[in-house]
C-alpha cells in the first residue's frame, strides 16, 4: 500500500448522498482478481450512456475535473454491499482521498485497507468545498493526514477525526498483509519450531 501523507489534488464534487457500492463499481465488472484495472469502470452507468458514450454533464467527464484525486461527495457515501472493489476502483481511477459528511463503516474500513483516505467534514465544510469545486473547476486542496487536516490557498481550513492505528497504517504504507510480514522473523521461527516437533 503506498503511503499516505500529505496529497494535494484537484478535487471533483459528486454532490449526491447514498451513493452505494453498485454506483461505485458496477457487479458487471467484479470479475477481475486482481486489485487493477477497475478505475476505467468507476461510476460507469453515471458516466457512460447504454451505448457506452460519455454523458458529457458527469463531473468525471468534464475537462475541468480531468485528473481529480479528492471526491468530495454527500452524505453516506459507499452504503450497499461490502465489495472492497470500491475502494480499488475509486484508487485506480486516481483518487487519494474522499471527503463526506458520513461513510458506510464497511466502505470507511475498505478504503483505509487500501490506501484511500476518507475524511469525515461537516455537512456546511463538504457544502463549501462542493461550492469552491463547481465555482472553479481546477480547485484543489491539501489532505494532510499528518496534521488532520483539509487545506486550500484561499483560506479553506478544517481539520478531522480518524482512529489513530488506521491513520499510522496509511502513514506507513501497512496493508493487513504488510501488518502480519512486521511478524515475519516471529513465524519463521514458530514455523521452523513445528516442523522440528514432527
Amino acid at each position: 500500500m503506498e503511503p499516505f501523507r500529505i496529497h494535494t489534488g484537484v478535487v471533483a464534487p459528486l454532490d449526491r448522498p447514498n451513493v452505494d457500492t453498485d454506483q461505485i463499481i458496477p457487479k458487471q465488472f467484479l470479475k477481475r482478481i486482481e486489485r487493477t484495472g477497475f478505475g476505467q469502470f468507476l461510476f460507469y452507468d453515471w458516466r457512460y450512456t447504454a451505448a457506452g458514450e460519455p454523458v458529457e454533464t458527469f463531473v468525471l467527464n468534464e475537462p475541468g475535473y480531468s485528473g481529480a484525486s479528492v471526491l468530495v461527495a454527500g452524505r453516506n457515501f459507499g452504503c450497499g454491499s461490502s465489495r472492497e472493489h470500491a475502494p480499488w476502483a475509486l484508487l485506480d481511477y486516481g483518487f487519494r482521498a474522499v471527503i463526506a459528511p458520513s461513510f458506510a463503516d464497511i466502505f470507511m474500513n475498505n478504503c483505509m485497507k487500501n490506501g484511500v483516505v476518507p475524511v469525515v467534514l461537516g455537512e456546511a465544510e463538504v457544502a463549501e468545498l462542493v461550492g469552491r469545486a463547481r465555482r472553479a473547476p481546477g480547485y484543489r486542496v491539501t489532505v494532510d493526514l499528518e496534521r488532520r487536516a483539509v487545506e486550500d490557498d484561499a483560506g479553506f481550513s478544517a481539520s478531522f477525526e480518524i482512529d489513530d492505528f488506521r491513520r499510522r497504517c496509511l502513514l506507513e504504507g501497512l496493508d493487513d498483509i504488510a501488518l502480519t510480514l512486521r511478524h515475519e522473523p516471529r513465524i519463521a521461527a514458530y514455523e521452523e519450531r513445528r516442523n522440528a516437533e514432527r
